[in-house]
């Protein structure tokens, strides 16, 4: 079953807006370049995020990767401003700092990033199919709005709803599949945190959103899926790796995308 590259979401700093781009390369720590290639921290160090600190979901962040820079503002209409995306930068820092009302330091890694999950580094990725079936249970709130609640990186179209859960079928060994000319491992399903709950713009909890998803996803499981794995059905979306092979190499959206042969 074959299907193809819908889009493709980079998220230059984690935890804040994505960007769509049509393509993107492959770094040698097997990561999208560009995508959560810096974090915020606090005076602890510890990533300033939406599980840590729901009022992050009111920051506007948008981008132009080729200049490298980040234009910064609030849904409260707080004056947007701009900035060099670059670490040490003393004026962003500043203004995050003076957001969180507690001092806020911007870091950089230019070879794996940032993931959320630091034994799979590899692009996230979900099925067109699968959105609009969650959507289906959640009507109230859009296709977009489902995008930026679980963030995924790769969007894949032409398959069918859950598509991805037979690439996390084998968590222990992984399922290779290939996206144009990359090679990328499907590793396991992605646990969620509670931030797909929260209002990707008011940062307020949809109600039930936890107790909701885990029943309809059981009840929704597909054949191909490996029922054993799941202890829990708080599951959406897959989590990857890439190896060194494919270092260097770029997706594009359009990219025929299919398992690999044995």
């Amino acid at each position: 079953m074959q299907g193809r590259l819908a889009a493709i979401t980079l998220y230059p700093i984690k935890s804040l807006d994505g960007v769509s781009v049509s393509q993107a390369r492959i770094t040698r720590g097997g990561s999208l370049q560009g995508d959560r290639s810096f974090c915020l921290v606090d005076e602890n160090g510890l990533y300033v995020n939406g599980k840590r600190q729901r009022e992050i979901t009111h920051i506007r962040a948008s981008y132009d990767l080729e200049a490298q820079r980040v234009s910064l503002g609030t849904t409260e209409g707080r004056c947007t401003d701009s900035f060099q995306l670059e670490p040490d930068n003393r004026a962003v820092e500043q203004w995050f700092s003076d957001f969180f009302r507690r001092p806020v330091r911007l870091q950089q890694d230019l070879s794996r990033g940032f993931p959320d999950d630091e034994e799979r580094p590899g692009p996230t990725l979900i099925s067109t199919a699968t959105l609009e079936t969650v959507q289906s249970w959640f009507p109230d709130l859009s296709l977009d709005d489902l995008r930026r609640r679980f963030r995924s990186n790769l969007e894949v179209g032409q398959v069918p709803a859950f598509w991805e859960d037979q690439l996390g079928s084998k968590p222990d060994s992984g399922v290779p599949f290939r996206i144009g000319e990359c090679e990328i491992i499907g590793l396991k399903p992605c646990q969620r945190c509670a931030v797909p709950c929260l209002d990707p713009d008011t940062g307020e909890v949809y109600p039930g959103f936890q107790r909701s998803l885990p029943k309809q996803r059981e009840a929704s499981l597909p054949e191909w899926a490996n029922r054993a794995f799941f202890t829990h059905y708080y599951y959406l979306a897959l989590n990857t790796k890439i190896p060194a092979q494919s270092t260097g190499k770029r997706i594009m959206c359009d990219d025929r995308v299919e398992l690999c042969q044995p």
